[in-house]
């Protein structure tokens, strides 16, 4: 059901302003925006770098914007990177129903382990956060280094805003989009 009408309800928060600014971005917007987003994710997260710095890949949402009254819904463009380049982008969006009320906007790295991981998402053609592979959100204390940390899953997201690290967030039932 989320899924029949996300694009209703996505056309809906653009049309609101919710999304303003988030939608048909140019591959050099986005990429110049995944590099910010990069960096302040280096900068921010302790260890950041060398964690990147041993992924098969990154998906980068630079900017998600979250929002609804009731219902709600979610959507962001990125890139997913390998070895440093762009290969591919994405969009990820979803819908939700409930008591909610308000928005807010975040950004999302998702770090690839493994080849096997990255490749099993490069070759499905819509892929859902915990139907089609478990995603671990990191979640630490201020002042660790992620180094510091076992992530065992092969695919780990970290979700950021200005403030820093975000922590209860949840990519269930997101869908991601190239």
């Amino acid at each position: 059901m989320r899924t029949i009408f996300a694009p209703c309800l996505l056309a809906m928060l653009a049309a609101t302003g919710v999304m303003q600014g988030a939608v048909a971005a140019s591959a050099g917007e986005i990429d110049t925006k995944v590099n910010g987003t990069l960096e302040a994710f280096k900068k921010q997260v302790p260890g950041g770098g060398e964690f990147l710095g041993e992924a098969s890949g990154a998906l980068v949402f630079p900017t998600i914007t979250k929002g609804g009254l009731v219902v709600g819904g979610e959507f962001g463009e990125g890139a997913l990177r390998v070895g440093g380049s762009t290969v591919d982008y994405y969009n990820i969006a979803s819908a939700s129903f409930g008591f909610q009320i308000g928005g807010q906007q975040y950004s999302m790295v998702m770090i690839f382990r493994s080849d096997q991981a990255l490749n099993d998402f490069r070759a499905s053609k819509g892929w859902e956060a915990g139907v089609d592979g478990s995603v671990a959100v990191a979640e630490w204390g201020a002042g660790d280094d992620i180094n510091t940390k076992t992530f065992k899953d092969p695919i780990v997201a970290f979700v950021f805003g200005n403030k820093g690290l975000m922590a209860g967030v949840s990519l269930e039932g997101s869908k991601i989009t190239k």
